[in-house]
């Protein structure tokens, strides 16, 4: 299992526990859902059970809230009853309608390290939150490389040792997936290290945040000097159509097949006697397997145990169509944050990347119209490499070429957005590269320069883009590309070693190539003696990258490539074509 989809065994592990918690409590806490025509309003109420004043679960002690943003609070409690909110100085009044759901909207505040009380009250019911700080919320989302923990990180034996920010805190999301969108998420108040509860980036608890999201609000925090927010939505295996509203995804063919499976899976489980004939079914093969391991002679290898969850209701199972967005996005949707940073493509590259070109864009746009901000930056990080080298067709046609492309071109249609490159963070063939520090700080680098509109030290704009490429022209036997001019100052190739690029002549067959830098006009020279008549060159292009071009800040240049021919993904799936609608 690995193999075909190499997530870590102590993530897979995690997940497995996680899930198991927040099935249960979704059960319990979670029903029913709200309708699909009410995703961006305010959620209905997640248990008609309730009928005591209540927050939605991401309001909770320690909590950062969004400055210079209206802020949205939400809840449930009994219905038509009136309800007072008090915060920072504001007070605010409201009645929840005939089924307990309410809504309270705040003025925008200013940033404050100030420990402050939440309030709402309703009768003689008084619900507080505790500890809150306001200053700057950024979600993270994506899969496995978002959610690694800053203790598996490479330098979290140094940076443990130092960490302590009160002023920064985080909050994991329950994993939950849904067939429908879900009002809220659950929490297990029972466990101080349970999903769904936000802590301070102090020794006690930092180790369990995200690993990119420490790095980029530790430098947010030194430069704008006010508290920081991490919500990390990522769940590692995911695929970029589980983060798209079922509705957009209808209108993509491409997923249909994805569909068709989970729903055959899903009647299949009813048709099966439901929850009554899984149990039936696991008993018997668990009864089986006792019996056969007892028949086993020594030295002979048992087979596996059957598990119990691998029974469960396929609408229960995290790969599903719209499943993370319906169950951990859904219950936060219309929270006022100032902009998301989405590290995901690895699971499309395992034969799934058909779907990528139309899926990737639409989770910016339904994010964008989740959160109710058509203009919420987006920084895109781009996936890193893995897997070994096998021969140069091989490599320029991985589907990790594919991901990366299609990440490129939505960044360069869609305003707003960032491309941060990862491929010279991996120094070995994992999946998970434990050196994130570099990760968050370009993504950094990004939010102070076009989200914040800072300058530098000197009064300079901010650099956080590698060289970019622009153009290509022939002259004799020799490739001249350029890059745009702000990405390129200081054009060099680390070490002077002319790593990771490759040429071809008309005949489409690439050879490893030799690359020198014209500094006078920030260009660079690639040739090679195998191809007489040159006419494309590709950098970077492979499932593992190699490469060392980069300009004065050392930021890496884009993978990139000359030509537009058909990419042959070596898979049973169609041929990729760059400009195919």
């Amino acid at each position: 299992m690995f193999e075909a989809n190499p997530i870590s065994f102590i993530t897979f592990m995690e997940t497995v526990m996680i899930r198991n918690i927040t099935i249960l409590f979704g059960l319990l806490a979670c029903l029913p859902w709200c309708r699909a025509d009410e995703f961006t309003s305010f959620p209905q109420r997640p248990d008609n059970r309730v009928t005591e004043l209540t927050l939605a679960n991401i309001f909770s002690d320690h909590m950062v809230l969004q400055q210079e943003k209206p802020l949205r609070i939400w809840g449930w409690s009994k219905p038509n009853t009136t309800l007072k909110l008090n915060f920072a100085g504001q007070e605010k009044s409201t009645s929840s309608d005939g089924q307990g759901n309410w809504s309270v909207l705040l003025d925008p505040l200013k940033s404050s390290f100030e420990k402050q009380k939440l309030v709402v009250t309703s009768g003689k019911k008084t619900v507080e939150v505790k500890d809150v700080l306001v200053g700057e919320v950024w979600l993270c989302g994506g899969q496995s490389n978002m959610e690694f923990k800053l203790g598996n990180t490479r330098d979290a034996d140094l940076e443990l040792l130092s960490a302590n920010y009160p002023a920064i805190r985080f909050i994991r999301l329950p994993l939950v997936s849904s067939l429908t969108p879900l009002a809220d998420f659950p929490v297990d108040i029972t466990r101080a290290d349970s999903p769904g509860q936000w802590s301070p980036c102090t020794k006690e608890y930092v180790a369990n945040c995200t690993g990119v999201g420490y790095y980029f609000a530790r430098r947010l925090q030194r430069v704008l000097n006010v508290p920081m927010g991490i919500i990390d939505s990522s769940w590692g295996g995911t695929m970029a159509q589980h983060w798209v509203t079922r509705e957009t995804l209808k209108e993509i063919p491409q997923v249909t097949p994805y569909f068709e499976k989970h729903q055959l899976a899903h009647q299949t489980w009813l048709d099966g006697g439901a929850e009554t004939g899984a149990d039936k079914r696991y008993q018997a093969d668990l009864a089986a397997w006792k019996e056969a391991s007892a028949k086993m002679k020594p030295g002979e290898r048992k087979p596996r145990q059957p598990n119990r969850k691998s029974y469960d209701d396929p609408s229960l199972v995290a790969r599903q169509p719209s499943g993370m967005m319906n169950g951990i996005i859904a219950p936060i949707a219309g929270l006022s944050i100032r902009g998301v940073l989405f590290y995901q493509g690895e699971n499309n590259c395992f034969g799934d990347w058909v779907p990528f070109p139309k899926t990737f864009p639409a989770v910016i746009s339904d994010w964008r119209k989740t959160f109710n901000n058509a203009e919420m930056p987006f920084g895109i990080i781009q996936i890193s490499g893995w897997s070994t080298r096998r021969s140069m067709t091989y490599d320029m046609n991985h589907p990790t070429n594919i991901i990366r492309e299609v990440q490129f071109k939505t960044w360069q249609s869609t305003p707003n957005t960032s491309l941060v490159v990862t491929f010279d963070t991996n120094s070995s063939r994992n999946i998970h590269p434990g050196c994130k520090q570099p990760v968050g700080q370009r993504s950094a680098r990004w939010a102070l320069a076009e989200v914040y509109q800072l300058k530098d030290a000197r009064n300079q704009t901010i650099q956080w883009r590698g060289p970019i490429y622009k153009g290509i022209t022939v002259e004799a036997g020799k490739c001249i590309v350029q890059f745009e001019e702000q990405s390129a100052r200081g054009l060099v190739l680390d070490q002077d070693v002319d790593a990771g690029f490759y040429i071809a002549g008309e005949d489409k067959v690439f050879h490893h190539a030799r690359a020198s830098v014209n500094e006078s006009n920030r260009s660079l020279i690639v040739w090679s003696d195998e191809v007489e008549n040159p006419v494309a060159v590709r950098y970077g292009w492979s499932n593992l990258p190699a490469g060392g071009l980069m300009n004065n800040k050392e930021l890496p240049a884009y993978p990139f490539r000359t030509d537009n021919w058909p990419l042959d993904s070596h898979s049973d799936q169609e041929i990729y074509y760059v400009d195919k609608k």
